[in-house]
């Protein structure tokens, strides 16, 4: 498993996008909205779903990106919102 942290660390998305993914996170419901998104099972680890959201995100950047008719703004903010929320649930090393 690649290390989330760096791969999260070098993500550079507007800022308009990453402030509306923040203002979502309260209306989040994990069980709800990953089956819709992923097609995946809330009960997979956290670590493994957001494997899956950070590709499709990036997918999603490069359709941006590229100026791709079929890019909508709203599912991109959708899958941001998981991404985030789902990176809270990722346990943390424990610092001695």
């Amino acid at each position: 498993m690649p290390n989330i942290n760096a791969l999260l660390k070098t993500l550079r998305r507007p800022r308009i996008l990453v402030s509306a993914a923040r203002h979502g996170l309260s209306d989040y419901n994990r069980k709800r909205d990953l089956a819709r998104l992923t097609g995946q099972s809330p009960r997979r680890p956290s670590a493994s779903i957001v494997e899956s959201l950070i590709s499709q995100e990036k997918e999603l950047e490069e359709t941006r990106r590229s100026g791709d008719a079929s890019y909508r703004v709203a599912h991109h903010i959708e899958l941001l919102v998981a991404l985030m929320a789902e990176c809270r649930l990722i346990p943390r090393p424990v610092a001695n």
